[in-house]
């Protein structure tokens, strides 16, 4: 799934977090917050949970306020450099893409409670 027509790291979905003097790194997505400051304080109503509990962001609908990633308190709303406009992690449809494609298979797809325990 090309979203925005090449490669591109600096439009990745997928944040990664270097910590320790850049020793380790771990990627950080989106978590489907159950009550999402980004789509509360969404003026267009551009961001919704879809029926799979996904928070999307309707493209169309943003007005690039940035008002969503100025409250991501993981601050994985991103906006895009040219149009300005909402893009975070939407788990490509229940199936990630960066799963697939990684290598070495470090990377998977969890689901985690309120508390932050794993779900199995």
């Amino acid at each position: 799934m090309d979203l925005f027509g090449g490669y591109n790291p600096r439009l990745s979905r997928l944040v990664i977090l270097n910590k320790k003097e850049n020793l380790y790194h771990f990627p950080v997505v989106c978590n489907q917050c159950e009550n999402a400051y980004c789509m509360n304080v969404c003026p267009t109503k551009a961001i919704k949970r879809n029926a799979d509990g996904i928070v999307v962001i309707d493209p169309e609908k943003c007005i690039a306020c940035g008002l969503c990633a100025d409250y991501c308190p993981i601050k994985v709303v991103c906006l895009d450099p040219e149009t300005g406009k909402a893009f975070k992690c939407e788990l490509c449809q229940g199936k990630p893409l960066c799963i697939e494609a990684c290598p070495t298979k470090a990377l998977e797809l969890v689901r985690m409670d309120n508390k932050g325990k794993i779900n199995e």
